[in-house]
């Protein structure tokens, strides 16, 4: 009998709006070296909304599945990541995700950061090297602004879906910009170089894209603000938070930022 296609994770409209947003107040995690000051103090900080949906990604596939995840997270840093999902697993531990082995990888680890982050594996290498490292096994791959350091970020998800299981996910996030301004930025910025080492240039349109042409389906996509300013009182309402969910969901192509989940097909 052949097997049953993955569902999509999400069957809801606005699943955002279910989610709690206290873990974004939790005063461990926003007083961390990684944070910026000027919203450490502040009780819902835009900054921290990527690894906030990513947690709340993750949470809904842990729940559907119904076992504990095998994660592949590319592009570390310091464990921002990690160290969200455990943070936030703790303020909320009968509805966090369960995890069976979180496995990171960079380009460049910083191994003196790392240690005691929960990783069970660390591996030093890029996107592009995932048939050597990636287990086929893997539920979940986190790709956390990482595609617009790539200069063929197309070609990179290929070769990551190639290597992945039908239904695993990847879940990430990254800039983006209304399509009509995508190739024009992008000629700017390998033209000019800057500190942050962007060099690709997205829009909702263009993840859309990107999914149908490397063996995925787009389960949900949408933006995350109107406008992020950082360290305003604003950031300490939750109305503020709720309005910039709400207007980016209903208008993902405004500048700023785009959180996603594909979903692995075949």
């Amino acid at each position: 009998m052949k097997e049953a296609a993955p569902m999509p994770l999400f069957d809801q409209v606005l699943p955002q709006f279910g989610w709690e947003i206290d873990s974004l107040k939790d005063p461990v995690i926003r007083q961390r070296d990684w944070m910026r000051d000027n919203t450490k103090s502040r009780s819902y900080p835009a900054r921290l909304l990527r690894y906030w949906f990513v947690y709340h990604f993750m949470r809904t596939a842990a729940a559907r599945r119904g076992a504990p995840l095998n994660v592949c997270e590319i592009g570390i840093d310091v464990g921002q990541m990690r160290e969200y999902v455990r943070t936030a697993s703790a303020c909320h531990p009968e509805a966090a995700p369960q995890i069976a082995r979180w496995h990171g990888v960079d380009i460049k680890l910083k191994r003196d950061g790392l240690a005691g982050q929960g990783y069970d594996e660390l591996t030093e290498a890029g996107i592009d090297d995932v048939p050597g490292f990636i287990d086929p096994d893997t539920d979940i791959v986190i790709l956390l602004h990482i595609l617009e350091h790539l200069l063929e970020p197309e070609e990179s998800m290929r070769s990551l879906s190639a290597a992945l299981k039908p239904g695993a996910l990847v879940l990430g996030g990254l800039p983006s910009l209304p399509h009509f301004l995508v190739g024009t930025r992008e000629a700017k910025i390998r033209a000019n170089p800057n500190s942050n080492g962007h060099v690709s240039a997205f829009s909702p349109r263009r993840m859309r894209e990107l999914a149908a042409t490397c063996g995925f389906e787009l389960d949900f996509i949408s933006g995350a603000f109107l406008a992020r300013i950082s360290g305003s009182w604003l950031e300490d309402q939750p109305w503020w938070l709720r309005f910039n969910l709400f207007f980016a969901q209903m208008f993902p192509g405004w500048p700023g930022e785009t959180y996603w989940v594909l979903r692995k097909v075949g």
